[in-house]
C-alpha cells in the first residue's frame, strides 16, 4: 500500500522542480552564451550547443545514473525522443498558418536525416545491451556528438546550413523583476563602429542616467530604457551561469529522486515512468515553442529545434547512459514496442520534411493521436501498472 504522504509530498516536489529545472536552463543557456562571445568562441558552435540542447534532460540522466536508477535514464531518453516528434513536431504543423503552405529548406532536410540515420544505429543497440557492444558504441555516440557539433558549425560558417533557433529560450528572461535586461541589449545586436567609443565603466548615456537621478530627475524621452542598455560586466554574467548550472544540477537530483519515491511507492516501472511522465514534463518547452514556431510559420526552426533536440538525446545522453551502465540494468530497459514508435516516429518526421509539406496539417493530427495511443499501450499492454524486474 502507498503511503498517501509520501506520495503527495515527491508529486509537489516533482512538480515545484520543473519550474526550478527550466529557470536554471534558460539562465545557464542564456549567460554561456554571453559569457561565450565575450571569450571568443565562435557563435555558430554557441548556437548549436544553447539551440536544441538538452541541457535538462542531460541533468536527469546524471543524477538517475549517480542514483542508480539508469531504467529511468535510458527510459526519459527515448520518452523525450518520442515526444519531441510526436508530441511536439505534431503540434507545430497544426499550428501552422493555414493561409501558407508549410515549405521546409535544404537544412531541415538535413537535419532530419542526420536524426534518422542516428535513430537507425541506436535503436537496435539500446535493446541488445550487451557490455564490450554499449562500451564500444558508447564512445563512438559522444565522439559523434562531438563531430556533430563541429562539422554542423563549419558549415554554418560557410553559409551552407542554418543555425537551430534556441529551443530552451523561449521564456527568455531578457528582463528581470525589476524591469532591467539581464542580457545586453549590445550581446543580441551586431557591434557597431560606434561601440568602439564607449567610456570606461559605461557610456555617456548611462552616465547622463545616473546624473538625471542625483538630480532627482527622471530620463529624458530621449534615452528610453536607458538602464537596460547598461553594459553588464563579465563576472556577471558568469555569476548568473554559475548560478544556473546549480539550480540544473539541483532539480535533476530532486526530479530522479522524486521519481524514484514515485515509482518504488507505486510499484510502476521505471521504464514506463521515465518514457511518458517524466519525458512529457521535461519537454514541455519543446511543445510551446513549436506551437510558437508553427503558428508563425518558422518550419525551420520548427524542423530544426525537433531534430536538434533528439540528436542531443540520441548522441551524447544515450553515450553517457551506455558507457556508464556497460548494459547492466537493474529495473529493466526499454522494450521493442518502445524503440519501434521512435524508429517509426523519426522515420515519419523525415518523410514529412522531404515530401509531405503538403499534408502538414493531417500528418501533424495523425502523429499526435498516435503519441495519445501509444501512451495509452503504454500504460495498459506494454508495461501495464506492474513493475519490471
Amino acid at each position: 500500500m502507498a503511503n498517501a504522504d509520501a506520495v503527495a509530498y515527491n508529486v509537489a516536489a516533482f512538480i515545484a522542480t520543473l519550474f526550478l529545472l527550466e529557470f536554471g536552463a534558460d539562465k545557464f543557456i542564456d549567460h554561456t552564451a554571453v559569457v561565450a562571445r565575450r571569450t571568443g568562441i565562435p557563435e555558430t558552435i554557441i548556437g548549436l550547443l544553447t539551440a536544441g540542447g538538452e541541457w535538462e534532460e542531460l541533468a536527469v540522466v546524471i543524477a538517475s545514473l549517480a542514483r542508480n536508477r539508469a531504467s529511468l535514464a535510458i527510459g526519459n531518453i527515448v520518452g523525450s525522443a518520442i515526444s519531441n516528434i510526436l508530441g511536439a513536431f505534431s503540434l507545430g504543423l497544426l499550428f501552422h498558418d493555414k493561409e501558407k503552405p508549410i515549405q521546409f529548406d535544404r537544412s531541415s532536410r538535413i537535419y532530419s536525416l542526420v536524426l534518422l540515420v542516428l535513430t537507425t544505429f541506436v535503436a537496435p543497440i539500446t535493446y541488445f545491451s550487451k557490455r564490450t557492444i554499449w562500451l564500444v558504441c558508447g564512445s563512438i555516440l559522444v565522439a559523434f556528438f562531438a563531430i556533430y557539433i563541429g562539422s554542423v558549425g563549419w558549415a554554418i560558417s560557410k553559409g551552407n546550413l542554418t543555425a537551430p533557433e534556441d529551443s530552451d529560450d523561449d521564456s527568455s528572461d531578457d528582463e528581470s523583476s525589476d524591469g532591467e535586461s539581464t542580457i545586453d541589449v549590445a550581446e543580441r545586436t551586431p557591434a557597431s563602429a560606434d561601440e568602439n567609443k564607449d567610456v570606461p565603466n559605461g557610456s555617456a548615456l548611462v552616465e547622463s542616467h545616473e546624473q538625471a537621478n542625483q538630480d532627482g530627475n527622471s530620463p529624458t524621452p530621449s534615452s528610453p530604457g536607458a538602464s537596460r542598455r547598461k553594459r553588464r560586466t563579465l563576472r556577471y554574467h558568469l555569476s548568473y551561469l554559475f548560478l544556473g548550472f546549480l539550480a540544473i544540477c539541483l532539480a535533476g537530483y530532486v526530479l530522479s529522486h522524486a521519481a524514484t519515491t514515485i515509482t518504488d511507492e507505486f510499484g510502476i516501472s521505471d521504464v514506463l515512468f521515465g518514457v511518458v511522465i517524466l519525458a512529457i514534463a521535461t519537454t514541455l518547452p519543446e511543445k510551446f515553442v513549436a506551437v510558437m514556431s508553427g503558428r508563425r510559420g518558422h518550419a525551420g526552426i520548427l524542423v530544426a529545434n525537433t531534430a536538434g533536440s533528439n540528436i542531443f538525446l540520441l548522441a551524447l545522453c544515450s553515450g553517457i547512459v551506455m558507457l556508464d551502465t556497460s548494459g547492466k540494468f537493474e529495473h529493466g530497459n526499454v522494450n521493442i514496442p518502445e524503440l519501434g514508435v521512435l524508429w517509426g516516429s523519426t522515420l515519419l518526421f523525415t518523410a514529412t520534411v522531404w515530401f509531405g509539406g503538403r499534408f502538414c496539417r493531417w500528418i501533424g493530427l495523425g502523429m499526435l493521436i498516435a503519441y495519445i495511443a501509444f501512451i495509452v499501450l503504454e500504460f495498459t499492454v506494454i508495461h501495464g501498472v506492474v513493475k519490471d524486474d
